[in-house]
């Protein structure tokens, strides 16, 4: 079905004008707000509808003390300040839900249990659609996103994923962003740089 464009404001919000996150406000981040969040980007698409991303929102200072060893130097402050940072992990047995995520394919689960190397690269690869799709949720929903490398994954899952069959792959924080904490926007490629047509 067709669809127009979106406004001028919404393209600002979620693209244009939208910055990463170095510095927050200490206005809190309601769970209700990571949930509406949540509700937006579990719609967006992936392989088969796997939707393998798992997602703990770090946001009691418990929390922030367990997350804090695993981060680098120049990661720290921030996150630490941040009222809510996000690991972004995915399942990689994710294809145990697939009876209920894919239910007009009865075999699907079949697709992934004879290859670990298939169901690690496809829980790596929607899982980290699903990262993007958060950020863009969060920014539609008001919030302010700074995703991040710089820290230690393996240290992330001891603390937090033990038990599990889940895997880091990269942090969000979220909150409300301090515009004395921007850098100057960084320089994009053209299309011609970035892309061919063929």
């Amino acid at each position: 079905m067709p669809h127009e464009t979106i406004d001028d404001a919404a393209l600002d919000q979620l693209f244009r004008e939208a910055r990463t996150a170095n510095a927050w406000t200490d206005r809190p981040v309601p769970d209700d707000k990571l949930r509406e969040m949540y509700d937006l980007l579990k719609m967006a698409p992936t392989s088969a509808n796997a939707s393998p991303a798992r997602f703990i929102f770090v946001r009691t200072p418990e929390g922030k003390a367990k997350l804090k060893p695993a981060l680098s130097a120049g990661n720290l402050e921030k996150t630490m300040k941040a009222p809510v940072t996000v690991i972004v992990a995915h399942d990689l047995h994710f294809y145990d839900k697939l009876s209920v995520l894919f239910p007009h394919a009865p075999d699907a689960k079949n697709w992934f249990t004879g290859s670990s190397y298939f169901a690690e690269q496809t829980a790596f690869r929607n899982g980290s659609l699903q990262g993007a799709y958060l950020i863009l949720a969060a920014r539609a929903v008001g919030l302010d996103a700074g995703p991040m490398s710089g820290f230690d994954a393996a240290k992330v899952d001891d603390a937090f994923l033990q038990g599990t069959n889940w895997k880091t792959n990269f942090l969000v924080n979220l909150g409300y962003g301090d515009p004395a904490g921007l850098f100057p926007r960084s320089p994009r490629l053209d299309i011609d740089e970035a892309a061919r047509f063929e």
